[in-house]
Protein backbone atom coordinates (compact mmCIF):
# COMPACT_ATOMS: atom_id res chain seq x y z
CA UNK A 1 0.00 0.00 0.00
CA UNK A 2 1.53 3.32 -1.13
CA UNK A 3 1.73 6.20 1.28
CA UNK A 4 -1.60 8.42 -0.22
CA UNK A 5 -3.47 5.03 0.40
CA UNK A 6 -2.41 4.62 3.83
CA UNK A 7 -3.30 8.03 4.51
CA UNK A 8 -6.43 7.95 2.72
CA UNK A 9 -7.18 4.58 5.35
CA UNK A 10 -6.42 6.41 8.65
CA UNK A 11 -8.27 9.19 7.75
CA UNK A 12 -11.06 6.58 7.24
CA UNK A 13 -10.38 4.96 10.34
CA UNK A 14 -10.83 8.61 12.23
CA UNK A 15 -14.79 8.08 12.29
CA UNK A 16 -15.25 5.49 13.68
CA UNK A 17 -12.74 7.31 16.59
CA UNK A 18 -15.53 10.33 15.96
CA UNK A 19 -16.50 12.01 19.23
CA UNK A 20 -18.71 14.36 18.61
CA UNK A 21 -19.31 16.01 22.12
CA UNK A 22 -15.19 16.55 22.29
CA UNK A 23 -15.26 18.40 18.64
CA UNK A 24 -18.02 20.41 20.00
CA UNK A 25 -16.49 21.31 23.23
CA UNK A 26 -13.34 22.39 21.34
CA UNK A 27 -15.34 24.41 19.16
CA UNK A 28 -17.08 26.06 21.92
CA UNK A 29 -13.45 26.61 23.06
CA UNK A 30 -12.57 28.87 19.77
CA UNK A 31 -10.47 25.99 18.76
CA UNK A 32 -11.59 25.14 15.04
CA UNK A 33 -9.56 23.24 13.25
CA UNK A 34 -10.32 22.77 9.31
CA UNK A 35 -11.73 19.22 10.06
CA UNK A 36 -11.51 17.60 13.62
CA UNK A 37 -13.16 14.15 14.56
CA UNK A 38 -12.88 14.50 18.39
CA UNK A 39 -10.84 11.04 18.31
CA UNK A 40 -9.37 10.85 22.52
CA UNK A 41 -5.73 10.36 22.45
CA UNK A 42 -6.23 7.23 23.90
CA UNK A 43 -7.42 6.42 20.79
CA UNK A 44 -4.98 7.89 18.95
CA UNK A 45 -2.34 6.29 20.90
CA UNK A 46 -3.69 2.71 20.07
CA UNK A 47 -3.54 3.61 16.00
CA UNK A 48 -0.06 5.05 16.42
CA UNK A 49 1.19 1.61 18.50
CA UNK A 50 -0.47 -0.19 15.51
CA UNK A 51 1.09 1.79 12.91
CA UNK A 52 4.83 1.89 14.54
CA UNK A 53 7.23 4.44 13.78
CA UNK A 54 7.25 5.38 10.25
CA UNK A 55 8.86 8.85 8.46
CA UNK A 56 7.34 9.06 5.29
CA UNK A 57 3.89 8.39 6.54
CA UNK A 58 4.04 11.03 9.53
CA UNK A 59 5.24 13.90 6.99
CA UNK A 60 2.44 13.02 4.98
CA UNK A 61 -0.16 12.94 7.95
CA UNK A 62 1.53 15.95 9.22
CA UNK A 63 0.50 18.09 5.48
CA UNK A 64 -3.47 17.25 6.39
CA UNK A 65 -5.08 19.92 7.54
CA UNK A 66 -6.79 17.50 10.15
CA UNK A 67 -6.50 17.95 13.67
CA UNK A 68 -6.05 14.00 14.08
CA UNK A 69 -3.78 13.67 11.34
CA UNK A 70 -1.32 16.03 13.21
CA UNK A 71 -1.60 14.52 15.99
CA UNK A 72 -0.83 11.09 15.10
CA UNK A 73 2.35 12.33 12.75
CA UNK A 74 3.48 13.72 15.95
CA UNK A 75 3.50 10.16 17.89
CA UNK A 76 4.73 7.89 14.69
CA UNK A 77 7.51 9.95 13.83
CA UNK A 78 11.33 8.41 14.43
CA UNK A 79 12.80 11.32 16.83
CA UNK A 80 15.92 9.71 15.46
CA UNK A 81 15.28 9.75 12.24
CA UNK A 82 14.03 13.72 11.61
CA UNK A 83 16.23 16.79 10.69
CA UNK A 84 16.27 20.11 12.67
CA UNK A 85 14.80 21.66 9.43
CA UNK A 86 11.80 19.56 8.97
CA UNK A 87 10.75 20.25 13.03
CA UNK A 88 11.94 23.99 11.63
CA UNK A 89 8.81 23.73 9.30
CA UNK A 90 6.57 21.84 11.62
CA UNK A 91 6.76 24.27 14.57
CA UNK A 92 5.93 27.28 11.93
CA UNK A 93 3.03 25.35 11.04
CA UNK A 94 1.49 25.07 14.48
CA UNK A 95 -1.65 26.82 14.92
CA UNK A 96 -3.30 25.39 18.22
CA UNK A 97 -2.48 25.03 21.69
CA UNK A 98 -3.29 21.08 21.59
CA UNK A 99 -1.00 20.46 18.91
CA UNK A 100 1.81 22.33 20.38
CA UNK A 101 1.19 20.49 23.43
CA UNK A 102 1.04 17.30 21.91
CA UNK A 103 3.81 17.62 19.46
CA UNK A 104 6.37 18.68 22.27
CA UNK A 105 5.29 15.79 24.60
CA UNK A 106 4.93 12.60 21.53
CA UNK A 107 8.22 13.82 19.39
CA UNK A 108 10.01 17.20 20.42
CA UNK A 109 11.34 16.13 24.38
CA UNK A 110 12.70 13.27 22.45
CA UNK A 111 14.90 14.70 20.05
CA UNK A 112 18.71 14.40 19.97
CA UNK A 113 18.65 18.37 19.85
CA UNK A 114 15.63 18.83 21.95
CA UNK A 115 17.37 21.49 24.29
CA UNK A 116 18.96 23.29 21.51
CA UNK A 117 15.66 23.72 19.87
CA UNK A 118 13.72 24.32 23.22
CA UNK A 119 15.91 27.31 23.56
CA UNK A 120 15.63 28.91 20.32
CA UNK A 121 11.79 28.68 20.59
CA UNK A 122 11.62 30.82 23.61
CA UNK A 123 13.01 33.77 22.12
CA UNK A 124 10.17 33.19 19.00
CA UNK A 125 7.87 35.92 18.68
CA UNK A 126 5.26 33.55 17.96
CA UNK A 127 3.44 32.62 21.15
CA UNK A 128 3.06 28.95 19.69
CA UNK A 129 6.33 28.75 19.51
CA UNK A 130 7.57 29.82 22.46
CA UNK A 131 5.16 27.14 23.80
CA UNK A 132 6.65 24.50 22.37
CA UNK A 133 9.81 25.34 23.75
CA UNK A 134 8.44 25.62 27.18
CA UNK A 135 6.51 22.48 27.50
CA UNK A 136 9.95 20.95 25.63
CA UNK A 137 12.00 22.32 28.70
CA UNK A 138 9.27 21.24 31.31
CA UNK A 139 10.14 17.77 30.02
CA UNK A 140 13.37 17.91 29.96
CA UNK A 141 14.01 19.16 33.99
CA UNK A 142 11.32 16.17 35.01
CA UNK A 143 13.68 14.33 33.82
CA UNK A 144 16.60 16.28 35.54
CA UNK A 145 18.14 17.20 32.52
CA UNK A 146 19.84 20.46 33.63
CA UNK A 147 20.89 23.64 31.88
CA UNK A 148 24.51 25.14 31.40
CA UNK A 149 24.90 28.33 32.74
CA UNK A 150 23.74 29.86 29.70
CA UNK A 151 20.91 27.86 29.14
CA UNK A 152 19.85 29.12 32.91
CA UNK A 153 20.18 32.77 32.08
CA UNK A 154 18.15 32.35 28.24
CA UNK A 155 15.68 30.53 30.65
CA UNK A 156 14.94 32.55 33.03
CA UNK A 157 15.14 36.26 31.00
CA UNK A 158 12.62 35.03 28.44
CA UNK A 159 10.55 32.84 30.83
CA UNK A 160 10.34 36.55 32.55
CA UNK A 161 8.46 37.71 29.47
CA UNK A 162 6.31 34.81 29.05
CA UNK A 163 5.02 34.68 32.78
CA UNK A 164 3.71 38.94 31.33
CA UNK A 165 2.07 37.53 28.29
CA UNK A 166 -1.25 38.31 27.80
CA UNK A 167 -1.79 35.12 26.64
CA UNK A 168 -3.04 32.99 29.06
CA UNK A 169 -1.74 29.65 27.70
CA UNK A 170 1.60 30.39 27.36
CA UNK A 171 1.80 32.10 31.14
CA UNK A 172 0.67 28.68 31.92
CA UNK A 173 3.30 26.91 29.59
CA UNK A 174 6.44 29.05 30.71
CA UNK A 175 5.32 28.87 34.69
CA UNK A 176 5.34 25.26 34.72
CA UNK A 177 8.72 25.31 33.18
CA UNK A 178 10.21 27.08 35.74
CA UNK A 179 8.55 25.34 38.58
CA UNK A 180 9.84 21.98 37.08
CA UNK A 181 13.32 24.16 36.58
CA UNK A 182 13.06 25.11 40.46
CA UNK A 183 12.98 21.45 41.29
CA UNK A 184 16.27 20.75 39.92
CA UNK A 185 18.10 21.59 43.20
CA UNK A 186 18.29 24.72 45.87
CA UNK A 187 20.67 27.15 43.62
CA UNK A 188 17.92 26.57 40.90
CA UNK A 189 14.45 26.89 43.72
CA UNK A 190 16.48 29.83 44.69
CA UNK A 191 16.66 31.63 40.60
CA UNK A 192 13.49 30.81 40.27
CA UNK A 193 12.36 32.40 43.59
CA UNK A 194 14.39 35.60 43.25
CA UNK A 195 13.44 35.87 39.21
CA UNK A 196 9.47 35.30 39.41
CA UNK A 197 9.72 38.03 42.62
CA UNK A 198 11.48 40.58 40.59
CA UNK A 199 8.28 40.69 38.25
CA UNK A 200 6.06 40.84 41.57
CA UNK A 201 5.17 37.18 41.63
CA UNK A 202 5.10 33.93 42.96
CA UNK A 203 4.68 30.46 42.50
CA UNK A 204 1.24 29.12 41.71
Amino acid sequence: MNINEQVKEIKQSFRLMMDGTIAQSMRDKGVNYHLNWGATLPRLQEKAAEIGKNYDLAIALWKENVRECKILATMIMPPNEVLPEVIDIWVEQIDAVEIAEQAAFNLFQHLPFAAEKAYQWLASPEDLTQMCGYHVLTRLFMNKKEPNERGINEFVDQALVALQSPNLSLRKAAMQSVLRFSELGLMYQRVAHSAVHSIGMDFI
